[in-house]
């Protein structure tokens, strides 16, 4: 089992996402964006100096957080997946230079106007998900499913229907146990629930390689794609946090554990500390409370003999 986490929430820059890392004691980082950026989309000179800085820190890219087949592309569009296509095709090479083996990705957004499960819709979804996954394993990566506002996140039989069409070993999950809390449970008639992480968690459990920790409490709907959320440092929200982390140790779990606070950046400017410095302070403290949360849930396990 290691720690890893979206170091960016630290800062822009790859010199403080280092710097933030090794104060937690840590030698990965889950890479989303450099400077604002993706790591697919950063120059080339720009890629060579962060694989520098990486090697002389001995700090690793453990996965690649990309935003392939993410809540802002549509399934019907060529375009959407033209895009996804090219990025996967970015991302390859940058994966191998920096030994990193995963990237994250999902399952497209959820069209408004049709049911996300209609019979057409669901096939054109599996046919491009599949696609994508067969890039990665031509190439010995994992393409790790999140649930999110995407069509495998509807609910814990989505993804299990994504998992029953797209039958290959480069395709696994991470599972986000903050997620549910703000995402409908898109079974049975309307209106729709809130999703339950726990309820979620235990019927994927088995397909899960890699987890992401973030916490929070739903508070109401919004006008755009998410909806308003309190986010809560591990163990504070309706995430399962520590249910979830003590049943995958209990079980066996050896993978990572990837932390993603968006704590909100709040500060006060007569306490001496500048946005920039709440926000790492923020993702530091966020980590060591979740190590803690993890040495409790280790500690309460039953002695063997």
């Amino acid at each position: 089992m290691y720690y890893t986490g979206f170091a960016d929430e630290a800062g822009d820059s790859i010199e403080v996402q280092i710097q933030a890392t090794q104060e937690l004691g840590w030698s990965n980082i889950e890479s989303r964006s450099v400077d604002g950026a993706n790591l697919t989309d950063i120059p080339d000179e720009k890629f060579d100096q962060v694989c520098e800085k990486l090697e002389a820190a001995s700090v690793r890219i453990n996965c690649l957080g990309s935003a392939i087949a993410n809540w802002s592309r549509d399934p019907r569009s060529d375009e959407d997946f033209q895009y996804c296509v090219e990025a996967l095709q970015r991302a390859i090479p940058r994966m191998q230079r920096l030994g990193a083996t995963m990237i994250r990705g999902m399952s497209f957004a959820l069209v408004q106007d049709e049911e996300p499960d209609g019979p057409e819709l669901e096939e054109i979804i599996f046919d491009k998900v599949r696609h994508l996954v067969q890039m990665c394993e031509e190439t010995g990566i994992l393409y790790l499913h999140e649930n999110c506002m995407n069509y495998g996140g509807l609910s814990h039989e989505h993804t299990l229907r994504l998992l029953d069409q797209i039958r290959s070993p480069s395709f696994r999950l991470v599972f986000d146990t903050g997620n549910p809390v703000f995402t409908d449970r898109r079974l049975g008639p309307k209106p729709h629930g809130k999703q339950s992480p726990w309820e979620f968690y235990t019927h994927v459990r088995e397909w899960i390689h890699y987890v992401h920790i973030k916490d929070g409490r739903y508070i109401r709907e919004s006008d755009g794609i998410f909806p308003e959320v309190e986010y809560t440092f591990p163990g504070e929200g309706d995430g399962d946090v520590a249910r979830i982390v003590a049943d995958l140790l209990a079980s066996g779990y050896d993978g990572g554990f990837s932390i993603e606070p968006h704590l909100d950046v709040v500060y006060h400017e007569g306490a001496g500390q500048s946005a920039d410095e709440v926000r790492y302070r923020n993702y530091v403290a966020y980590g060591r409370r979740f190590m803690g949360l993890v040495e409790s849930c280790m500690a309460k396990r039953p002695q063997a003999g």
